[in-house]
C-alpha cells in the first residue's frame, strides 16, 4: 500500500524509505522542499514589525512574534532535514517543536493586531489558529500514542493534515493584511 491520508503521517513523505520498504526518494526531495519552505516564510515574517513601527511597544511586540515565527519556521525545516527513518529522534523533536512555537508567536500577534488598526478578520484568522495550534500541542502532549493502535494512528494523522493546512491557510490570510497595512502606510 502506499501513501494513506489518514495511516500515514505527513513526515512520511520525507523518509528515504517507505514504509513497505521501497525507495523513497522522490517523495522525499519534494517534502523536504516544501519544509524548508517554511524557513523562507519565517524569514520573511522577520520583516513584517516594520509593519507595526507607529507604536513601540506594538513594534517590540512584533519584533518577538516575529522571532518565534522565524525560530518555529526553522523548526519546520528541521523536520526536512532530519527524515523519520534516518534520524527519528531529532525527527520528532523537530516536529513537535515547531507547533509548540506557533503558540508564542500566535498569542504575541494576537496582541499586536489588537493593539493595531488591523481588520477584524485578521484578529479572527490569528485567534482561531493560536486555538487550533494550542488544542493540537495540548493533543500530541495528552492524547493516545499513535504508533499504539489503528484508530490513534487514524485521529492523529487526520488531525495532523488538519492543523498543516490551517498553519498554511493562516499565513496566506494573513499575508493579504499585511499587504493592505502596507499600502495604507505608503
Amino acid at each position: 500500500m502506499g501513501y494513506s491520508f489518514t495511516h500515514n503521517f505527513l513526515s512520511d513523505l520525507g523518509g528515504l524509505e517507505s514504509h513497505s520498504g521501497e525507495n523513497n526518494i522522490i517523495s522525499s526531495i519534494f517534502f523536504n522542499l516544501s519544509m524548508l519552505l517554511f524557513f523562507f516564510i519565517g524569514i520573511s515574517f522577520l520583516f513584517v514589525p516594520i509593519l507595526f513601527k507607529e507604536n513601540k511597544p506594538t513594534f517590540i511586540l512584533a519584533i518577538i512574534g516575529s522571532i518565534f515565527f522565524f525560530i518555529g519556521s526553522m523548526f519546520f525545516a528541521g523536520v526536512g532535514f532530519t527524515p523519520y527513518d534516518v534520524f527519528f529522534d531529532l525527527h520528532v523533536f523537530f516536529a513537535l517543536n515547531s507547533f509548540r512555537l506557533m503558540i508564542p508567536a500566535s498569542l504575541i500577534y494576537l496582541i499586536v493586531f489588537l493593539r493595531s488598526s488591523l481588520s477584524i478578520r485578521y484578529i479572527a484568522v490569528i485567534a482561531s489558529f493560536l486555538f487550533l495550534v494550542t488544542a493540537y500541542v495540548i493533543y500530541l502532549n495528552i492524547g493516545e500514542n499513535p504508533l499504539s493502535n489503528k484508530e490513534a494512528m487514524i485521529a492523529s494523522a487526520t488531525i495532523q493534515k488538519f492543523i498543516a493546512f490551517m498553519s498554511v491557510a493562516t499565513v496566506f490570510s494573513l499575508s493579504f493584511g499585511f499587504s493592505k497595512r502596507t499600502r495604507n502606510s505608503k
